[in-house]
């Protein structure tokens, strides 16, 4: 998971070259993540870095991303030891869930409570509290790395904020790395960053391109998300990979935005999603609401609850029937109080209408965000535990019934938070990720909700260095 707090994340990983089994481990993603290659044929080697311990594997690549205090914004974290937190780990993980052979040799980040929970997962990292602009060009020669993985601050490219783009303090710290980057003894061979939507459309993308153009690195953008790898939870995001090399990949295609992974030659070509040059935004035509049964949308009849739009039913309903995405059952906890995770009346009351509700057979999700179990609406998806009743029937009529009536219709529903560790494992953490006992569940909220799906950044870093 990556840690948008505060501080961020960077790792030196030192690629072993050993081949074993390629294993599962990852940890919450960090903000920067360096890995240093020795001698490894990335093609065909598969190696498992650590031994399985909880703080004694010797390489998980960790992502975190934290809004950090001042100037910084997502996370600054660089890891060094063995390991990375959960709330910047998850760029550890995915290394080593793309099996990538990389050891953790520093850790920075200036948040209090990922560093718990780095701490927790990987006891024998050092961590350092600064922030990425502390870091100066010759700590970072002494590096000495060959690959970067970053996620920089998402505050001020989001859709819904003031979208302050390179004037946005919390930008700082990533313009403080493309400006060190050209500067470097030696450039290194792999990039990937990671941001939201809407960053494809920044000032400080077109900053990036320019700096690594300069470099010499070939590059491909990407609006991806976990539902094209059969993961049933929606998280857009903006990734862009870079290989200091003269040829372009076999898949590049320049000024677009791929919307699925590179394809091999046997498959269909990838689509494209916007041309990043030209920017040009699609008009955009207010929502026709649809609250009962009486209305008939899309052409057919439906009774359609809540304030959905006639298409946002039909898209959840192709979702549903998607079958190459699996269930949400395969990723929920089995034995769990229900009942401290159950919505309380009165927000079943006031946010009825506004619900994203699922079932365990559902196969989708809404994007889980830093401020879920605490706000409702936009955070994510609440998860409906009584199968066997209808929705549509609790919901039908449902504004005409009084306050008492109405929570005792919603009460059949059971509706309850997904727990931390069922958000854990939809972003792709392993099973023995954990928290500290302190750490409140509002806090883990949070941090996962800053977090990457590390399934998705596994196989870009896997594509990237192969």
């Amino acid at each position: 998971m990556w840690s948008r707090s505060s501080g961020w994340s960077s790792a030196d990983l030192r690629c072993r070259g050993r081949r074993t089994s390629c294993g599962r481990r990852t940890r919450t993603r960090t903000w920067w993540t360096w890995l240093q290659r020795v001698v490894v044929d990335w093609a065909t080697a598969v190696a498992r870095t650590g031994s399985g311990r909880r703080g004694e594997r010797e390489g998980a690549v960790g992502v975190g991303r934290g809004s950090a205090a001042a100037s910084l914004a997502r996370g600054h974290r660089s890891e060094s030891g063995r390991g990375q937190d959960p709330a910047r780990g998850a760029v550890f993980i995915t290394a080593l869930e793309s099996c990538i052979p990389a050891q953790v040799v520093a850790a920075v980040d200036v948040n209090t409570v990922a560093n718990e929970v780095y701490k927790y997962n990987f006891p024998h990292t050092q961590l350092l509290a600064k922030t990425i602009e502390g870091i100066t060009l010759e700590e970072f020669d002494r590096l000495s790395f060959n690959m970067i993985l970053m996620s920089p601050p998402c505050q001020p490219f989001t859709r819904i904020g003031l979208q302050g783009d390179v004037t946005d303090p919390r930008t700082n710290s990533f313009l403080h790395i493309l400006d060190i980057l050209p500067r470097l003894q030696k450039l290194p061979k792999y990039i990937l960053l990671e941001n939201v939507k809407g960053f494809e459309m920044s000032s400080t993308r077109d900053l990036l391109i320019q700096t690594i153009e300069n470099c010499g690195f070939q590059y491909q953008e990407f609006l991806l998300s976990p539902t094209s790898l059969g993961i049933p939870n929606s998280r857009l995001r903006y990734f862009l990979i870079a290989k200091l090399q003269p040829e372009p990949f076999p898949f590049q295609a320049p000024g677009q935005v791929l919307m699925e992974f590179p394809k091999t030659e046997s498959e269909h070509p990838p689509k494209y999603a916007i041309n990043a040059e030209k920017k040009t935004e699609e008009k955009k035509t207010g929502p026709k609401i649809c609250f009962d049964s009486s209305t008939q949308c899309s052409g057919k009849e439906a009774i359609l609850f809540k304030l959905e739009t006639a298409g946002e039913i039909d898209r959840k309903h192709q979702q549903d029937s998607d079958l190459s995405v699996r269930m949400l059952k395969d990723f929920l906890e089995d034995d769990i109080d229900k009942h401290s995770f159950f919505l309380p009346p009165k927000s079943l009351l006031r946010y009825a209408l506004l619900l994203d509700i699922v079932k365990p057979t559902s196969r989708r999700s809404m994007c889980f965000t830093k401020g879920y179990g605490r706000y409702i609406e936009g955070t994510g998806s609440v998860l409906q535990t009584t199968e066997d009743v209808q929705i549509e029937n609790i919901y039908k009529s449902l504004t005409s019934l009084s306050q008492e009536e109405k929570i005792m219709r919603l009460s059949m529903l059971q509706l309850r938070f997904f727990t931390p560790k069922e958000i854990a494992n939809l972003l792709g953490f392993p099973p023995e990720f954990g928290f500290p006992e302190m750490t409140t569940v509002k806090q883990r909220y949070r941090l996962l909700g800053n977090s990457l799906n590390v399934h998705v950044v596994a196989k870009l870093i896997k594509i990237l260095c192969d």
